[in-house]
Order: structure tokens, then sequence, then C-alpha cells
């Protein structure tokens, strides 16, 4: 089955459009028919000519029932765009398009009803200078232009992407009522997922258990996005399901009330309603990127958004945002588990490390980079898809890479400080969240060992490891001016001790007396990763701000590493691993 909505202004002729295209009357309330006007949203389906089963959202289309239309709109991936030929573009069809265009649905069908009050060129052609989808045009009271109109919906659908069947299910609740006999029944629209009779979901964080299901008016066991969907719950009151909630899978989904997000506005209110699904909820904003006084405003915004109550979001999610006075604006969301903004200038370096993927949702990589340490089933209850993250860790937990390269030079260092100490200490003294990381920290740092629960030494004299702490705080301050030969020796590292640090992972050995911090590498191939492409070795100089000792080797080693690619005796270009280093 495939669900489309009807949007535009013209609600008797778009209701008599798709009662006459489906036999069924899409208005369910008297009133709406007595007065020839959608109020609240309608239901309607029908077998296209190939077979196809197509649902369509009937939505109102005044403006004083925009709410109800963006609930019905919110959850579908294709939209019929209805516009009368006696009327032509109104301010509301302005309306309903530009909530379409934000909410990112591109595939669509543009049809110009009521073709036998008046000839629909003039509609058309006013309506194709914003609408770029096919156009059919129709009579809802004849008939004619309907088989040409089923034609171009079974090509419409026909190229509509296919709904995962084992994504969680999140169903947006746009009706709740009681059936006698039967108890509470919801509606919506099925995006992604499978339901099933008897499976156990989550409404308001409270299980709930399916007790039957109907799709086109019909019972069945199953149900498959993307499809209408009735379901009815066992032992649930109507007064605890209402517009707006959700249906959930358990352990899917991360409810939050505080998110990051990029806004198609460039001067964002303090305060609207957000609108996502079928739900419509009150946010208060804060912007994260200054606006520069007398500078030109930005097409776009980076925004903290506080809700009045939690919602089960995505990274990757797209909504509305409405304020009374100001155009629909367009929301992505770019974090549901964003960090608090304490420090002075959190919000200023918070907004720089959003830019770096504010153009599209930030991937696996990223978010787990803004952390340095999280789940793999949190970033996936969060929107990432976990399937390609290359990371460290253990059991569910992954660390960031150049986080785990610099947790290893610390463990190094605090074993060498403290021999034996125990693993719980240790795993305090680095801030991790899990004994089992730091474990896996000593595994893959030998000669570091665990035995009765204490980490055994790094094997490297004190003097050593004290050397290496002084040479550690000079380049925290200047990461990429590698000391020379000479103020090696005053720290008492010869090339021995050196191999020695860096066989331990305290230090990172680019060439027999150029060595740098762990990580080093990785921070580098971010900042090359900002330059045009392809770079120099010089630009590169310029850009670490080292000399040609160390930036040779480091580029050599950059290479070998896959963060940088050679393309002949002059330039060189990052990777496109160096181009996700650049994005977390």
């Amino acid at each position: 089955m495939h669900v489309i909505a009807t949007a535009g202004h013209v609600d008797h002729g778009k209701s008599t459009l798709v009662r006459a295209l489906t036999g069924i009357e899409p208005d369910r309330w008297a009133e709406e028919r007595r007065r020839g006007m959608t109020i609240d949203l309608g239901f309607a389906w029908t077998v296209l000519p190939s077979g196809r089963q197509v649902a369509f959202v009937d939505v109102p289309g005044h403006e004083r029932f925009v709410t109800n239309m963006l609930a019905g709109l919110g959850p579908v991936p294709a939209v019929m765009f209805v516009l009368a030929a006696d009327q032509g573009w109104q301010a509301q069809s302005q309306e309903h398009w530009e909530a379409i265009e934000a909410l990112g649905v591109d595939r669509g069908l543009l049809v110009i009803t009521r073709s036998d009050l008046m000839d629909p060129a003039l509609a058309l052609d006013e309506a194709r200078e914003r609408v770029p989808w096919p156009a059919v045009t129709v009579s809802g009271e004849t008939g004619e232009g309907l088989d040409e109109l089923r034609r171009s919906l079974d090509l419409l659908l026909a190229g509509l992407p296919a709904p995962d069947p084992g994504a969680p299910v999140r169903l947006w609740i746009d009706r709740a009522f009681t059936i006698k006999g039967a108890g509470t029944v919801v509606t919506g629209t099925l995006a992604a997922g499978t339901l099933r009779t008897g499976d156990t979901l989550l409404v308001d964080g409270e299980p709930v258990r399916v007790k039957a299901l109907q799709s086109l008016g019909e019972p069945t066991g199953e149900v498959t996005a993307t499809a209408r969907v009735a379901v009815n719950l066992r032992g649930v009151e109507r007064d605890r399901v209402a517009r707006g909630m959700t249906l959930l899978s358990p352990g899917a989904w991360a409810a939050t009330d505080v998110i990051d997000v990029r806004l198609a506005e460039p001067r964002p209110p303090r305060e609207a309603v957000l609108h996502i699904g079928s739900a419509a909820v009150p946010v208060r904003l804060r912007p994260l990127d200054p606006a520069l006084p007398r500078a030109p405003a930005p097409a776009m915004r980076l925004a903290r958004m506080t809700l009045s109550r939690p919602l089960p979001l995505r990274i990757g999610d797209r909504a509305l945002l409405r304020c009374g006075g100001r155009p629909i604006t367009g929301v992505l969301v770019l974090d549901v588990r964003p960090p608090e903004l304490r420090a002075r200038g959190a919000a200023r370096r918070r907004a720089a490390d959003l830019a770096l993927v504010a153009s599209s949702a930030p991937g696996a990589a990223t978010v787990l980079g803004w952390r340095g340490v999280a789940r793999r089933s949190e970033l996936a209850a969060m929107g990432c898809d976990v399937s390609t993250l290359e990371a460290p860790g253990a059991g569910d937990w992954a660390v960031d890479p150049p986080r785990w390269s610099a947790l290893a030079g610390r463990l190094a260092a605090i074993v060498a400080d403290q021999p034996g100490i125990p693993v719980d200490a240790a795993r305090v003294a680095l801030g991790l969240p899990a004994r089992e990381l730091v474990e896996a920290l000593v595994r893959a740092r030998p000669p570091l060992s665990v035995s009765d629960g204490r980490i055994g030494g790094t094997g490297l004299p004190e003097p050593i490891v004290k050397a290496v702490e002084a040479l550690s705080k000079e380049l925290a301050a200047a990461p990429y001016h590698a000391p020379d030969t000479a103020r090696l020796a005053e720290l008492g590292l010869s090339a021995r001790e050196l191999a020695l640090a860096a066989r331990a992972g305290l230090l990172l050995r680019l060439a027999d007396e150029v060595v740098l911090l762990p990580g080093a590498d990785v921070g580098a191939a971010r900042t090359l990763a900002g330059l045009a492409q392809p770079f120099t070795a010089g630009e590169a100089r310029i850009a670490l701000d080292t000399s040609r000792r160390v930036v040779i080797p480091l580029l050599e080693h950059l290479d070998r590493a896959g963060l940088t690619r050679r393309l002949d005796d002059r330039l060189r270009t990052v990777t496109e691993l160096s181009k996700e280093e650049a994005r977390r």
C-alpha cells in the first residue's frame, strides 16, 4: 500500500475529487459536508489500474485549520497538490506549498480540478511557476481526466522509495476513539516498520498490547509500511491517547525535550510551535550562532530548541516551525541529546561543531565524535546508522578513535605513575563509564596487562615517563612544534627512549627523532580537510603552523594511514576518512 496526502486550499473541489476517485466520502463530519469545508483529516483509498493500493489523507485547506492540515501532512512520503481551475493560486495554496517544501517532500502530483467550470490552463500555468511536479487536469463532477489521474498516480507510486519493513515503529496518532465491544482504537500512517497483532508497544513510556489491526477497512494480523492502519489497543482507556502521541517500538527511540536544529529562518522567534508527525508542541528557541549587528542575516540558523513536552525524535527528522505572523519554517534535527551550555562561549563552540554538518544530518561517526564515548544502541535510538561505524570500544560501547588514542596515552601515564592501579580506579581517573572499556584499552596497549583486578605497568623506567610528561606539556601548547634533537636530549629522550615511549602508546613517532602526541595525526587530518583541495606540503605546513622537518614525515604518515592521498610530486588530497574526521 502507498499513502499520500491531498493538499491545497480548495476544500470542496478536493473532497469531491477524492470521492470521485475512490467512491469514499473523505469528509467524515456532517458539518463538513454541509459547509463544503474540510475541518479535520479525512481518509479514503482505492486500487489503481496496476493493482497498487493507495490511501489518501485529505487535509483541510482553510487557514483556521492549519494545525490539522500539518498533522496529516507530516508522516506522508508524497502529496497530491490540488488547485481549482476557477480559483487558481491562493494565499492558502502558498502556505500549503511552503509546508510541503519545508518538510522535504519532493515527490508528488499537481492536479487542477473543477475543469468543468473554467479552462484550467491559466491555473495550471500559474501553479507550474512554483510546483515542479507532473500535472493533470480533472473534473471531480464529470469524471473527465480521472483515468489519466489514476495512471499518473501509478507512475508516482512506482517511483517512491521502498520503506524499511524491519525498522522500529513510530506511529504518529492522528485519531483516537472508542468502538463498543472493542475498546480504544487509534489510527495513523505507518511510515516504516511492521505492526503485528500481539505486539507490545509504548505509549507515553507505558507498554500497551495490540489487540487487533485493520487497514483499508479490513482486519489483518500484520501491516507493513507504508500504510494507513487502525490499531485496537488492549486495556487502554480512551483518555490515555490523543492526536500527537505515538506508538513506539520499545527501546528503539530517544524521547527528548531539548534538541539542536537547523532552521530555514534568518531571525527565529523566541517562542513558536513545532509540528512533527501529528504533534504540535510549543517550543522555546535559543540561537547558537550570534546575529551580528548590521550584518546581513544568514539564510540558515542553528538553534537550541526546548520542547514543552518530550517527543520521540531522531537525528535527521524534518519538522515545521510555526509562529503567528511569520511564514512556516523548515526544521532539520541535528542532535537529540545535545550537551549542556554552561561555560562561557559554549553556545558558539557548539554552533561551530554543528556548522560542519548543518547542510545534512550528521552520521554516527560525527555524533560519536561529539560525545567521545557512547553506546551503539543509544546512537541507533538517536537515529544513527551504526552498521558501518568503525570505532574501538567494548561490548555495546564505542569510543571516538582520537579519544581512544588519547585515553590510551593517559592510561599509560597513570599506570607508570601508579603501578598496580585497580581497574576501577583507572576508570574513574579516565572518566570512563564502564570497566570493560578500561580492560579493552589495556588489551590494545601491550605491555599493559590486568592481573587480579590491577593494571600492570608500562614497562618504562620512571625517568622516561617523567620526560614524556614534560614533552607532552610542551606539545599541548603547540601540537606540531616537534622538539629538535637538542631539546629531546635536554629532556633525556634519546632514540632508544623515544622508541620505548612510542611502543607504550605515549608518543606518536613519525621519524627517528620527530615525535608528536598520540592523536596529532587525526587532528592534522581534520585541519587539512578544511583546505582547498588538492594542497601542497607548503600549504599544509602553514595550516598546521609547523616546519618542513615535521610536515614531510607527518604527511607521509597520513598517506600510510589512509587519511591523505598523494596525487603527484607536489599535490595531495584528503580522503573520505579525513572528511569524516573534519565533520566530527
